[in-house]
């Protein structure tokens, strides 16, 4: 018999990590099927909360943030390209160039799963993964995110109308408050059965052994 878990997947558009966390919690899922199935929740969280719309210069913004050197980022990208190729993700050679504002993309997403079909709240964070770490556009240009839903096949006039207004700014608020409140800090964080916390952008090795044992504890 298939057991299934609920994994709520906490992230940000503008997160690295949390590309690499999602291509190696999928590449889990696979492995543990039959046995194995998830529910999976992609859940807002802003690294940048006072992000402007124009965004900033990634280097000036790391720098400011956290003091590193150009040299340090320079091997954390490397770093992270090395760990994205491991994980099956492709990140832009030319790195990301601005960081931007992500709200709207995580209203769209809150929008897919309330709206969408099962499966395209997923696709739709997969795309727009894509075409920030892997293409180096905006996920702020609602160009940008019309088409991310348009290749992963929701409705562009319904997103569309979403973008031009306030629609589930309450809700995504609100999930965001309430994972900052129960601890959630840094992402990704994964959150098995509302119980289990896997932080940071695993390899697959790691998600596999414990789906398999909370799999296994819950049966």
């Amino acid at each position: 018999m298939t057991k299934t878990l609920k994994i709520d997947f906490v992230s940000d558009v503008s997160c690295p990590w949390c590309a690499i966390g999602l291509a190696g919690l999928e590449r889990a899922l696979e492995r543990v099927q039959p046995d194995i199935a998830a529910e999976l929740h992609f859940q807002p969280f802003e690294l940048n909360l006072q992000m402007a719309p124009e965004g900033e210069d990634v280097g000036e913004h790391l720098a400011k943030k956290y003091g590193s050197t150009a040299e340090q980022q320079a091997q954390i990208r490397e770093t992270i390209r090395e760990r994205g190729a491991a994980a099956g993700f492709s990140f832009n050679p030319g790195g990301r160039g601005r960081i931007w504002n992500t709200f709207d993309a995580h209203r769209l997403l809150t929008w897919a799963e309330a709206e969408g079909q099962p499966g395209q709240q997923h696709a739709l964070k997969k795309a727009l993964l894509e075409a920030y770490h892997g293409r180096a556009e905006s996920p702020a240009d609602h160009a940008v995110l019309l088409a991310c839903v348009k290749a992963v096949g929701l409705d562009q006039t319904r997103a569309a109308a979403v973008l031009a207004s306030d629609a589930f700014t309450e809700e995504v608020r609100e999930r965001e408050q309430f994972f900052t409140g129960h601890g959630i800090h840094s992402v990704p964080a994964v959150i098995i059965n509302d119980r289990h916390l896997i932080s940071g952008g695993q390899p697959a090795e790691v998600f596999e052994q414990a789906l398999r044992q909370i799999a296994a504890e819950a049966a």
